[in-house]
C-alpha cells in the first residue's frame, strides 16, 4: 500500500514537469489602431516613453507608482523604470534600443519583480493618408521551462492584447482631442 502512494505522489510531481516538456515557451502580440492624425505628430509623441503613461494600461493601474528616468527621452538608450508595491505592476524598467526616425521605435522590457523577464517591444507608426496614421504595438514573450506550463492555463496573448488595444484606443482618443 506504502508502495502505491508514494508512486501515485512521484507521478503527481512529475506530471507537471512532464506537461511543461511540451507546452509553448513564446508568445507574440500585434495590434494596431488607425488614428486620425498626420504620422510626424504621431511619432513624435510616441517616440518619448515617458509620453507612454498618458495612455499605457499598465502605467493607469499604479499613478502612484515610483518612476525614474535615465537618458535622453526620444533616443536609443533611453531607459523608463517603475517600481510599485502593486504586484500587478512590480518592478522593471524599458530602454529604447532601436529607432528608424518617423516609422519605428523598438523598446526592451526588463521586469525584475515580482518575476524576472526580458521582452522586446516595438511601435511602428505607417501613414495611411496626409491626416490618418497607423500604429501597429507589438510585444513577445518567452517562459523559460518549467514556468512555460503557464501557458496551458493563462492565455497570455489575450491578456497582453486587450492591455494594448486598450493602450492604443487611448493613445487615439488622447491624439485626436489635440
Amino acid at each position: 500500500m506504502l508502495k502505491k502512494v508514494l508512486i501515485i505522489f512521484a507521478v503527481l510531481i512529475a506530471l507537471p514537469f512532464v506537461l511543461a516538456l511540451f507546452a509553448p515557451k513564446n508568445y507574440s502580440v500585434v495590434t494596431s489602431v488607425d488614428i486620425g492624425r498626420d504620422n510626424q505628430t504621431v511619432y513624435d509623441y510616441v517616440v518619448l516613453l515617458k509620453n507612454q503613461d498618458n495612455f499605457s494600461v499598465w502605467a493607469q493601474v499604479d499613478p502612484q507608482m515610483q518612476k525614474s528616468y535615465r537618458g535622453e527621452d526620444g533616443q536609443v538608450g533611453f531607459v523608463s523604470a517603475w517600481k510599485s508595491d502593486n504586484p500587478d505592476v512590480g518592478e522593471g524598467e524599458q530602454e529604447i534600443t532601436a529607432i528608424v526616425p518617423g516609422q519605428r521605435i523598438d523598446y526592451e522590457l526588463r521586469f525584475l519583480a515580482p518575476f524576472e523577464a526580458v521582452s522586446p517591444a516595438y511601435m511602428i507608426v505607417t501613414p495611411i493618408d496626409a491626416d490618418n496614421t497607423q500604429v501597429t504595438w507589438g510585444f513577445t514573450g518567452h517562459l523559460d521551462y518549467p514556468m512555460n506550463l503557464m501557458m496551458w492555463f493563462i492565455d497570455f496573448e489575450t491578456m497582453i492584447d486587450n492591455d494594448l488595444s486598450q493602450g492604443l484606443n487611448s493613445l487615439k482618443s488622447l491624439l485626436e482631442a489635440q
